[in-house]
C-alpha cells in the first residue's frame, strides 16, 4: 500500500510541476490554477460587473473568489462559502460549514439581503488594485444613469426603466440580491492536516472530494450542482448568472433540461485549462428569467 502510495504521489507532483497552468498560477499570485478556468469563461461570456454580489460555493482554496472580488470592483462583494477551513482572499466574506445543510445555506441568505454587508470600501481585491469604491447608493445611481443612456425613444426608455425597476424591487421583495452563482464544489483539495482529525477529516470525505470512480464522481457531482440550483433559484436576481462544475455521466442531461427552463441560454464548457483527461466539465446559465415557477425548475 506504502509503494502504491507513494508512486501515486510522485506522479502528482510530476504533473503539478510540470503544468503550465499551476506554474503561471503561483507566478500571478493565485491561489490555484482553476483561477484560469474562471478567467476563460468570463472573457468569453462577461459574468460579472463592478458593484456585483457574487457567491462562491466550495471557495476553497479561493482562486475563482480571487478572480471574482477582482472583476466586481469597485463596490463589489463576493462570499465564499465552503466546509474545509481555508484562508479567504483578501476583501471576499467566508462561512465555514456545509453547504447541503439547511442551516448554512439560510445563514448565506441572511448575509447577502443585507447590502452593506461585506462590501468593502476601497477596490482592494484578490488580485491588487486599491482605491475609493462607490456606496450602495452611488452604485444604484449609476445604474440609473445607464438606463437613462439607452437606446430608444424617450417613452421608450422611460418604459424599459420602468420594467428594470419594478422587477429589481420584485426582487429584492423575494430576497433575491445575487448577481452571480459560482459553484465548483467537487474540486479536490489538498489535505494540509492528518486524516484523523474529524472537523477536517469527516467533511472533507462527505463534500465530494474526487474518488476516481467516475459513477460515483458523477452522482456526487449532480446532488452538489442540484443543490447549488435550488439556492439559485432563491437568491439570483433576473438576469444573474449560475456556474457550476459537474463531472459528466448519465444524469448531467436532465439537470441541463432544468437549467434550460430557469436561464435564456445554457452551455456546457470545458476550459482549456482543465486537464483534458479529467471528466470535469461546467455548466453555465445566463440571465436567469422572469416568472419561472419554482416546481417547474426544481420538481415537487
Amino acid at each position: 500500500t506504502y509503494a502504491t502510495t507513494s508512486s501515486s504521489s510522485a506522479r502528482w507532483k510530476t504533473r503539478q510541476t510540470s503544468d503550465p497552468y499551476t506554474r503561471a498560477s503561483k507566478l500571478s499570485g493565485l491561489k490555484s490554477r482553476a483561477a484560469f478556468k474562471l478567467l476563460e469563461i468570463d472573457a468569453k461570456h462577461h459574468l460579472f460587473t463592478p458593484g456585483a454580489t457574487v457567491v462562491d460555493l466550495g471557495y476553497a482554496p479561493g482562486s475563482w473568489s480571487q478572480v471574482a472580488i477582482s472583476k466586481t470592483q469597485p463596490g463589489g462583494r463576493v462570499v465564499g462559502i465552503d466546509v474545509i477551513p481555508a484562508q479567504p482572499p483578501r476583501g471576499v466574506s467566508t462561512l465555514q460549514g456545509d453547504f447541503l445543510s439547511e442551516g448554512i445555506r439560510e445563514e448565506v441568505r441572511k448575509f447577502v439581503v443585507d447590502e452593506g454587508l461585506g462590501r468593502g470600501r476601497g477596490r482592494s481585491g484578490g488580485m491588487g488594485g486599491d482605491g475609493e469604491g462607490l456606496t450602495v447608493e452611488e452604485l444604484e445611481e449609476e445604474g440609473r444613469g445607464v438606463i437613462e443612456r439607452a437606446e430608444g425613444e424617450p417613452g421608450e426608455r422611460g418604459e424599459q426603466a420602468g420594467r428594470l425597476s419594478g422587477q429589481k424591487a420584485l426582487d429584492r421583495a423575494e430576497g433575491r440580491v445575487v448577481n452571480v452563482v459560482l459553484s465548483d464544489m467537487s474540486e479536490p483539495w489538498p489535505q494540509t492536516a492528518s486524516m484523523w482529525i474529524k472537523s477536517v477529516s469527516n467533511p472533507y470525505r462527505r463534500m465530494m472530494n474526487t474518488s476516481g470512480m467516475p459513477f460515483r464522481d458523477h452522482a456526487g457531482s449532480m446532488d452538489l450542482c442540484n443543490a447549488a440550483l435550488t439556492f439559485c433559484y432563491d437568491t439570483l436576481v433576473t438576469g444573474g448568472h449560475f456556474l457550476c462544475k459537474f463531472y459528466q455521466g448519465a444524469e448531467d442531461h436532465a439537470f441541463e433540461l432544468r437549467l434550460k427552463k430557469l436561464f435564456e441560454k445554457v452551455h456546457r464548457i470545458k476550459p482549456d485549462s482543465s486537464r483534458k483527461e479529467s471528466k470535469e466539465a461546467y455548466f453555465l446559465g445566463l440571465r436567469r428569467r422572469a416568472g419561472v415557477r419554482r416546481e417547474d425548475v426544481l420538481g415537487e
